[in-house]
């Protein structure tokens, strides 16, 4: 954090080691004979030694590194290949399990044409599971380098090189699917399918891992990447099937999504570089949609980890009403400097508002507002209203993986900065969306997609209620900022019982801040967020409108 600190006042605070047969097309010859630069290996003026090479590789030094690891890797000979390599160790481990676990024959690898120091391949096999037989072809590629110690070139070894989709940990495996194939379906019974919604191909695929054999199906025999266990359970990734040999018997799973409200947040942010939402039902927790852009890929909506700007107002005023510091219609002005443990706040272009209501500050989103109460409070005071009432941090039982918030303990300028979503609070569009849903139905219901009653789960609930007085002040904080505050824009003429804020968070190195937007209409709240585009209304707030206004 520098040590003065601008935020917004507008829109928020800111393996294959199997029988082999022929198919190696190799290298063609090279018109690049250019001498190499050369060093000792011990160099002292005047000394003569063994000359190490240095300097970037040459085409032909690739082309006949990749040549060589590719002509042994078809042969079967994985102590050479990996010889070949820069963990000569980890890649010998991996070749000769990567065939036996696949149960590849036949491989054939046929390389591109090298570009910089990239060698492209082809893989093609056959792939044999007791009768089951199928071919499968996939292109990858492996990156030269040279050896810092020798100068010779090495293959940089990376799961990669055997597999395109593999990371670290992952398995390559045919057998019997680790889970019946599921038909998925919305809250209506309309099914729901990655074709139909690609943004959802990841969620489908994590729902398949934890409940496709509490559904009925059958598994088939697949080709399948099995994910390594992540040691943050938000971060586990799903099993991949690859390649189907036999199809299995699909049960069905509903879900809790709606596919009129889904099919309206995947337009809403299809096309931008990146952009998260979700939607949930503020009066049961229901996640109704979950989009994310691009489509395949992280999943940004549920287990992003962002400052979530001044949308953390909401949790922030809630602690000040309930600590009875502030109120909707108590003077409370915006100062244009405050300094908190030796760091200076600055409002967006020096802006401040000398006399007013806390409501005005609220629905303006005037940080210095926020941050002018640090002081006053105790470094704990956030985290416990966030966590106690909102229900942040807690651990949600949602049915797929999730990162479920944080407001850790701060102090000094840190702690005044989380006041305004700054600091060391982490979010992602369903906690967001949750904090609106929460003013909007007074009390904390955890998100899920998938009933709990199906495996018996136990849903996170906040240790305290939102206090009636706090949560009908929050609402007309809500309303006013939806209606002719920062949310009015991307609001204007959404009717029924309303409320949104706004937010913008400055990310160090970005030239623009992440934008948020959050609103409730009636029994339906949405976050999204779109990374460095901009503030809130403008970038954020019409993605959410879209979402409100599909029904």
């Amino acid at each position: 954090m520098r040590r003065e600190v601008r935020y917004g006042l507008i829109g928020g605070s800111v393996a294959l080691v199997a029988g082999v047969v022929g198919g190696l097309t190799l290298f063609g010859g090279s018109d690049d004979d250019s001498p190499q630069e050369v060093r000792s290996a011990d160099a002292k003026p005047g000394d003569s030694g063994p000359e190490v090479p240095t300097g970037p590789l040459s085409a032909k030094e690739v082309q006949t590194a990749g040549q060589e690891f590719l002509t042994a890797w078809q042969s079967g000979d994985a102590a050479k290949a990996a010889g070949l390599t820069d963990s000569p160790q980890e890649a010998r481990s991996a070749l000769a399990a990567f065939s036996k676990q696949a149960k590849f024959s036949k491989v054939t690898v046929t390389p591109g044409t090298p570009a910089g120091d990239k060698v492209p391949y082809t893989v093609t096999t056959q792939i044999d599971y007791k009768g089951a037989k199928a071919t499968y072809s996939y292109r990858t590629s492996a990156t030269v380098q040279r050896d810092k110690t020798t100068g010779e070139p090495r293959i940089a070894w990376r799961p990669t090189v055997l597999h395109p989709d593999l990371a670290k940990g992952d398995e390559l495996r045919t057998g019997e699917a680790e889970a019946p194939p599921i038909k998925a379906v919305d809250r209506n019974g309309k099914e729901l399918t990655p074709k139909a919604h690609p943004t959802l191909a990841g969620v489908l695929d994590s729902l398949r891992d934890k409940y496709g054999d509490k559904t009925g199906g059958k598994p088939g025999v697949e080709l399948f990447i099995h994910r390594a266990k992540s040691a943050k359970p938000a971060e586990q990734q799903p099993e991949k099937t690859l390649k189907v040999l036999s199809k299995g018997t699909p049960g069905t799973l509903k879900t809790t999504l709606d596919a009129t409200l889904q099919s309206a947040a995947e337009r809403a942010v299809k096309g931008k570089k990146s952009a998260a939402a979700a939607a949930v039902k503020p009066s049961t927790g229901e996640i109704l949609a979950i989009a994310n852009a691009p489509e395949k890929g992280f999943n940004l909506a549920t287990q992003g980890s962002l400052a979530p700007g001044s949308t953390m107002k909401i949790v922030t005023s809630a602690m000040l009403i309930d600590k009875g510091m502030t109120a909707p219609d108590k003077p409370h002005p915006c100062p244009k400097y405050v300094t908190v443990g030796g760091w200076k706040f600055q409002n967006l272009d020096k802006t401040e508002i000398k006399t007013g209501t806390f409501a005005q500050s609220f629905a303006a989103s005037c940080n210095n507002a926020f941050i002018s109460q640090a002081e006053k409070l105790k470094n704990d005071d956030l985290t416990k209203e966030a966590r106690d009432v909102f229900g942040i941090g807690l651990n949600w039982q949602t049915g797929i993986p999730t990162f479920d918030g944080a407001v850790p303990v701060q102090q000094d300028a840190q702690m005044a900065a989380s006041l305004i979503g700054q600091g060391g609070v982490r979010m992602n569009p369903l906690n967001v969306a949750t904090l609106a849903a929460t003013v909007r139905a007074g009390s904390f219901h955890q998100p899920y997609i998938v009933s709990p009653s199906l495996d018996n789960r136990t849903l996170a609930k906040a240790p305290r209620t939102m206090k009636p007085g706090t949560a009908a002040a929050l609402k007309s904080l809500m309303k006013l900022t939806a209606t002719s505050g920062t949310a009015a824009q991307a609001m204007s003429g959404v009717g029924g019982d309303i409320g949104a804020k706004t937010g913008s968070a400055e990310v160090d190195g970005q030239k623009k801040p992440n934008a948020w937007f959050t609103a409730y209409r009636d029994d339906l709240a949405a976050a999204a967020v779109v990374p460095a585009s901009g503030h809130g209304g403008t970038n954020a707030g019409p993605v959410v409108r879209a979402i409100l206004t599909a029904n």
